[in-house]
């Protein structure tokens, strides 16, 4: 008899969406680049963090904002005693981040075993909210 009660980020307008994910306050930057402060001080590595810059891409085949952070040059950087070489402009991919209509979230939800109990949409239709229930 379980339920689940999940928020979904609707698909928009791209320029929304790229001014958002790379906003002007740097705040998604900021996020981005911390995985590579972690890996520096939990694991060993060595990045240069003003080497690497924040890029959000949208994709709209499978409709997703993909996060990464690119190497602004070539350079070589050592984890776990290993070395990696980066060229200029090659990126790691961080983060998928996935905008779904109403339809194409209920049926994802139904491939898992879900059954779609009720769904509530923002005025500006942005965001849904979803009532799940094991089928």
């Amino acid at each position: 008899n379980s339920a689940l009660l999940i928020g979904v980020d609707l698909r928009k307008d791209v320029t929304r969406l790229h001014a958002a994910y790379n906003d002007k306050a740097g705040v998604t930057a900021a996020f981005n680049l911390n995985v590579l402060e972690r890996i520096n001080r939990e694991l060993g590595g060595n990045f240069d963090l003003d080497t690497f810059a924040h890029e959000a891409r949208w994709v709209p085949e499978p409709g997703r904002i993909e996060m990464h952070l690119v190497s602004e040059k070539m350079q070589d950087v050592t984890l776990g005693g290993e070395t990696f070489h980066f060229k200029a402009g090659e990126s790691i991919h961080t983060e998928d981040s996935y905008k779904y209509d109403v339809a194409g979230f209920k049926a994802l939800a139904a491939e898992a075993g879900w059954d779609s109990i009720e769904c509530w949409i923002d005025p500006d239709e942005l965001f849904s909210i979803h009532l799940l229930r094991v089928g």
